[in-house]
């Protein structure tokens, strides 16, 4: 039954996407993007692997102090943006960066001070997850996307070598966790059978059994407002990594793109998959409504367990461009965050936004060069 489920849910989904003709195509802006380059470049100390792997983020600013805080002056930016690089080694370098091409002040009144109400959640009412079956699915687009980190959180394929992921899957913001130094990337394959063919049962009620190959990390990005802000309000707007690999996947990967706002995200929902630990080795994908949004942050109710941090949350529009339906991820899914309101513990379902200049950022990770990186 579970295989005959994700087909239909599957097919669903799809149906979903499809606009009609009565109803404009959700369309991907077009926008130019600002240059984040790298200034100077500094060597550190090797560094220290102690911490233990967390899968949840605290923090005691929700969304409305997030909505109402002070924006970050330009020197601000720059010192939020700035990295950190880990290599396999155990080296590490310091680089700074410059920002170029943006207009801050337009930038500022660009933050949103509108919400509509937030919900708790992390297992609301009925379990809405499906988990994914059979070689057809999980090893087709998109969601041959998904990989696991050795570390126990979810990743996802945004180039030939990278994988983009959640900052607090290796790093808590003191130190890089246990096992960040031999970080290794799992990617499911079909397992052989004892005679050396592989299972083809692509019809049948029975999953096949998948495994995981694993790929090992060269070197990782971490921007510094993760690294210095992890304590406070900054930290939770700069919760991802970039991860590259020593070589290629050979899979097919998803671009990232900015996030547009919760008005334009077709049916306002958003989708993404992980490796949720209750159903360990299974990939499980959701899709849900975004409930509240600040310029950095996206509120939602998507059912989530630990191991499904990191995973890249896509939408799927209308590129007019190469005039084709295209998905791009637009954020990090950060996991659960409790935040202290009124002193009362809450639970939030939270992603971190790609921003204009966080995929300034990211692009020149991945590409090398800004100059690929200007259209978003």
């Amino acid at each position: 039954m579970s295989l005959l489920w994700s087909v239909a849910l599957f097919l669903a989904v799809i149906k979903d996407f499809v606009s009609s003709n009565s109803e404009p195509k959700p369309t991907w802006p077009n926008r130019r993007i600002p240059i984040v380059l790298p200034e100077t470049v500094m060597t550190m100390r090797k560094a220290h692997f102690e911490a233990q792997p967390t899968l949840h983020v605290a923090s005691s600013c929700g969304p409305d102090c997030h909505k109402y805080s002070k924006h970050p002056s330009y020197e601000e930016l720059k010192e939020y943006l700035s990295y950190e690089t880990l290599y396999d080694n155990g080296s590490r370098t310091d680089t700074k960066i410059g920002i170029y091409g943006t207009n801050l002040g337009n930038w500022e009144t660009s933050k949103v001070t509108n919400g509509k109400s937030r919900i708790r959640r992390q297992i609301y009412g009925y379990d809405s997850r499906f988990s994914i079956y059979g070689k057809d699915f999980l090893l087709k687009y998109p969601f041959s996307t998904s990989v696991k980190l050795s570390t126990g959180c979810t990743g996802t394929l945004v180039g030939e070598y990278h994988v983009l992921t959640a900052a607090h899957c290796i790093h808590d913001g003191k130190s890089y966790v246990k096992g960040a130094q031999r970080l290794k990337v799992g990617f499911l394959k079909t397992k052989q059978k004892d005679n050396g063919k592989i299972s083809n049962q692509t019809n049948s009620l029975i999953p096949e059994k998948m495994k995981f190959q694993w790929m090992r990390v060269k070197r990782t990005h971490v921007p510094k407002g993760w690294i210095k802000g992890n304590a406070n309000e900054i930290g939770m707007d700069y919760d991802y990594a970039l991860l590259e690999l020593k070589k290629p996947h050979k899979r097919q990967y998803m671009k990232i793109g900015v996030s547009p706002s919760a008005k334009q995200l077709p049916g306002g929902r958003i989708h993404f998959s992980g490796y949720d630990n209750d159903r360990r080795g299974t990939l499980v994908y959701r899709f849900c409504a975004v409930k509240d949004e600040t310029f950095d942050l996206l509120y939602q109710q998507c059912d989530a367990q630990p191991g499904a941090s990191g995973s890249g949350v896509y939408v799927r529009m209308w590129k007019s461009q190469n005039r084709k339906w295209e998905r791009k991820i637009i954020g990090i899914f950060s996991g659960h965050q409790w935040v202290d309101h009124h002193g009362i513990p809450e639970d939030f379902n939270v992603a971190v936004r790609i921003t204009p200049l966080k995929y300034a950022q990211i692009c020149y990770w991945i590409k090398g060069n800004y100059i690929d990186c200007r259209e978003g």
